[in-house]
């Protein structure tokens, strides 16, 4: 990626971004705590990672804003849509995955 210049590297990224939100829009039956477990982010994190970045460009995106973005819709319709309970084995794995993050500091 070094031989691309910062504007095309940025639309570059940008479109693998895109991308990414559209291959989690397309599957939604992947649970945020499932993503959280595997790779220790989700759609909130990649909805932080917005806001974070709007305001280190001095720009202003709320936490709802972005998560409308990246979730497509409404995060509480999407919640009611497609968010199932999370199981007492995913609870576990999370808060084992977590216990290993810690551990690590």
């Amino acid at each position: 990626m070094d031989k691309f210049d910062d504007t095309t590297r940025t639309e570059i990224e940008a479109a693998a971004f895109r991308r990414l939100l559209q291959h989690l829009d397309d599957n939604k039956d992947v649970q945020n705590i499932d993503l959280m477990i595997l790779a220790d982010f989700c759609r909130n994190c990649l909805s932080k990672w917005l806001v974070s970045a709007a305001e280190a460009r001095g720009e202003s995106l709320s936490y709802e804003e972005a998560r409308e973005y990246v979730y497509g819709m409404p995060y509480d319709e999407w919640k009611d849509l497609y968010q199932g309970k999370a199981t007492p084995e995913q609870l576990a794995a999370l808060e084992a995955r977590q216990a290993q993050k810690r551990a690590k500091e």
